[in-house]
């Protein structure tokens, strides 16, 4: 009797263990979702749809649909709400790396403007770059489509692609990082709803990344609102933008654009006399050409109070930094921008206050609310 009572122990333990880790499919997209399995067991069934995943609209600010044409989106990656809902979860998702312990948001800080506050970022292996990270937002209208400092990327879906397998970064191999979103419960049915495959690879893998970094759009700041004549700016504020925008002032405007622009960036490539000679070619170690040595990509001026430090290399700490280098600190290169006038002199000997009109106005351009919203 005894015996009995045991063995019946036993199956009672058994059964709900069974029950416990019930197996079937646990994706309540799929047709024939199971509500009581606790364990996915890969025959989830889906019927095609011709709709397909969910368009969605980025939500741009008034300026920009003033002022810029649409936003660049490539005609075989349509940003969808699968698809960013995708990407949001990759680029935060220390899976991506070889050691699982480094996300895309480690070295592109939502609370930074999607910048780093290093100098350079440290991959997973300790070792530092050799350069700062750029702010990740308002790339849907980079229409020349070159990422990166030194533009050797064509396009977000390509500039998603290199940090997981480079090895100063995450430093991991696609094939690896899609053998574990594949072993992942919950990647394959998200793929499926996003792609229509729940069959991972890296191509989708980066495009799911590249519609939620369109979506990162900042907009919001208070010159914003002044140009939609909502709030005025204080007098130093706009002596700063007279400044800005005068050849015989600060003269910025050639490379960051005017109040038509409010990208705050002319997403091209050029030598703002750093240095007299290179340790970094930038541009010219991409295209070959010893007249693109030196040159860089011109950041945006938008959020500047996040995404110290400066330049290409971090070399500035602070935005009075900046501000000293192009009024006293240009040096001449074969390849210094023309649209420097004044490297002859070191720069545009800005007084003082003329230096505290112009930070009052780049200031301007912060969106805190683009930061609070992540």
């Amino acid at each position: 009797m005894k015996g009995i009572k045991i063995l019946g122990v036993f199956i009672g333990l058994a059964l709900c263990l069974s029950s416990c880790r019930r197996e079937g499919c646990t994706d309540e997209l799929a047709d024939n979702f199971d509500a009581k399995a606790k364990v996915d067991d890969g025959t989830c069934e889906y019927t095609s749809s011709s709709s397909g995943p969910t368009p969605l609209a980025l939500n741009i600010p008034a300026t920009f649909s003033r002022f810029l044409p649409p936003p660049s989106i490539p005609e075989d990656n349509p940003t969808t709400v699968e698809g960013v809902r995708l990407g949001k979860k990759l680029f935060f998702d220390k899976t991506l790396s070889n050691d699982l312990t480094q996300a895309c948001a480690n070295c592109h800080l939502p609370s930074q403007s999607f910048d780093d506050t290093n100098r350079f970022s440290v991959g997973i292996d300790g070792i530092a770059g050799t350069r700062n990270a750029m702010p990740i937002f308002n790339l849907a209208w980079n229409f020349n489509k070159n990422f990166f400092w030194d533009g050797r990327a064509q396009g977000l879906e390509e500039q998603a692609l290199e940090p997981v397998t480079n090895p100063i970064e995450m430093h991991d191999t696609w094939s690896n990082v899609v053998a574990k979103l594949q072993a992942d419960p919950t990647y394959p049915s998200m793929f499926r709803a996003a792609f229509g495959t729940s069959t991972i690879d890296s191509l989708l893998a980066v495009k799911a990344i590249a519609q939620y970094e369109r979506t990162l759009i900042s907009g919001n700041s208070r010159f914003d609102k002044y140009t939609q004549r909502l709030i005025p700016l204080t007098p130093s504020e706009l002596s700063g933008y007279n400044l800005f925008m005068s050849e015989s002032g600060a003269d910025c405007f050639h490379c960051h654009g005017d109040i038509t622009n409010p990208l705050w960036t002319d997403n091209l490539f050029h030598n703002n006399g750093l240095d007299a000679s290179f340790t970094d070619n930038g541009l010219g170690d991409i295209t070959g050409n010893p007249a693109d040595n030196g040159k860089f990509k011109t950041p945006t001026l938008r959020n500047l109070a996040f995404t110290a430090p400066y330049m290409h290399d971090g070399r500035f700490q602070t935005l009075d930094e900046v501000i000293d280098h192009y009024s006293t600190g240009l040096k001449a290169s074969p390849t210094v921008s023309p649209l420097l006038k004044k490297v002859s002199d070191g720069g545009v000997q800005l007084t003082p206050q003329e230096k505290a009109d112009l930070k009052a106005f780049l200031l301007t351009l912060t969106d805190s609310s683009f930061v609070a919203g992540y």
